[in-house]
């Protein structure tokens, strides 16, 4: 988004989560010719039968426009494939939503769909470039060339004035790239750059996902990066970066070397745009820094914040944690999110469990959820790629209650 259109967004400070989320995502297709290594929804080459019509998402979109939710994202899939994307994101643009979108780097993505889109309403385009070469970002995504067609597409949006928001998903694939992207990107005149944490979920595998120890490494590179890049820096389902912030900006205040950049003037307050994943701002640039002074810093995690709604109207936390929670052919999507038993349970801290229950972070963290359900099975869990230890937490007591958890029969959903 632009500068004014930023000023123009109510800070969050100013959002009752309770009552409407900061972002919501409508994946809109799962049809998508990419096969990509990590992909939540393991899309197919064909769309499904019972996708939203083409009524039913203006309908859908009427509702999103009346919870007056700042930041709208259509996802995917690859949007695309959808034939009325273009119509759609014209009807939310005249329902004063923000209007993003996340294609996939195919060629449907091209100068002239770049253009429509701007010409609709469009105003940010969410791209994944997972690889500073072709060698590493091909095989990521499953499809010789996409490289050199995200590259392309990048440029197009430049000359169309869309700003750019570029997405990459750090796994083990990747995670000793990040300076060669970073310089990549210097290059490409984005504006954002969203680093996602993995969530095994979908064709993202277990194996690909980093201890918490390797998560403090990239937070230490993304901080270090962050203060020469000339584009603002966020972090996706790595709520934990915050607490990385904070302990960072207090030891810099502790060894006089002024405020730092730390979460207090979190950067990317905008769509984290990035497959249905929960939001949280990074560290911002001395630009990034001056343009959003004023904004607050509450965490926007999963079902806090965020809604997702797929391609066939079902309601989930986030696009990463799939416990249904309604559909809007049958209900409002606002009833769905205020009243729904794991919406209310998620945006209670006071429900966490472990480590996450205990820590002194938790109201500005609170650890992915998806994350917690993908490993354990349960939302509520604490964050399983966290290595802080907080100030109250009792090792032995965890151990017991775990202990307990494991003794008794699986805990039905429903109990949120």
């Amino acid at each position: 988004m632009t500068t004014e259109l930023m000023h123009n967004i109510p800070a969050r400070g100013g959002i009752d989560y309770d009552e409407s989320p900061f972002l919501a995502i409508w994946e809109i297709t799962q049809s998508c010719d990419l096969a990509c290594k990590h992909c939540r929804a393991s899309a197919q080459s064909i769309p499904h039968p019972d996708e939203l019509t083409h009524e039913e998402g203006k309908a859908l979109i009427d509702q999103i426009a009346e919870m007056h939710v700042p930041i709208f994202v259509f996802t995917g899939g690859d949007p695309l494939k959808r034939k009325d994307l273009f119509e759609l994101i014209r009807y939310a643009s005249s329902k004063d939503l923000r209007v993003a979108v996340t294609p996939s780097a195919t060629p449907l993505l091209t100068r002239e769909a770049i253009f429509k889109m701007k010409e609709a309403g469009l105003v940010r385009l969410g791209i994944s470039l997972d690889g500073s070469t072709p060698e590493i970002h091909d095989a990521f995504r499953g499809l010789p060339g996409a490289w050199a067609r995200t590259i392309q597409a990048i440029e197009w949006a430049n000359e169309a004035g869309v700003p750019i928001q570029v997405h990459t998903t750090v796994s083990r694939h990747n995670v000793n790239d990040l300076d060669n992207l970073c310089d990549l990107f210097e290059k490409l005149a984005i504006v954002m750059w969203n680093v996602f944490f993995l969530v095994p979920v979908g064709r993202g595998q277990l194996a690909d996902l980093l201890s918490g120890e390797e998560f403090e490494q990239v937070f230490g590179k993304i901080y270090e990066l962050s203060r020469r890049a000339n584009f603002q820096i966020k972090t996706t389902e790595a709520m934990h970066y915050r607490r990385y912030l904070l302990q960072h900006n207090l030891e810099e205040k502790r060894m006089g070397h002024g405020a730092g950049h730390g979460a207090g003037h979190g950067s990317g307050h905008d769509s984290g745009l990035a497959r249905g994943a929960a939001y949280e701002p990074g560290t911002p640039t001395a630009d990034a820094k001056t343009r959003n002074m004023g904004w607050a810093t509450r965490r926007v995690n999963d079902g806090k914040g965020f809604v997702f709604i797929s391609h066939m109207g079902n309601v989930y936390p986030s696009g990463f944690l799939p416990i249904h929670a309604g559909n809007v052919r049958e209900m409002p999507l606002g009833e769905i999110y205020r009243n729904a038993p794991i919406f209310k349970a998620l945006r209670d801290t006071g429900r966490l469990e472990g480590k996450c229950g205990a820590c002194e972070f938790k109201e500005i963290c609170g650890g992915s959820r998806a994350r917690a359900y993908a490993v354990t099975g349960d939302p509520l869990a604490q964050e399983p790629c966290c290595i802080y230890e907080p100030k109250n937490w009792d090792a032995e007591l965890d151990r017991q209650a775990e202990a307990f958890r494991h003794a008794t029969p699986a805990r039905e959903l429903v109990r949120l």
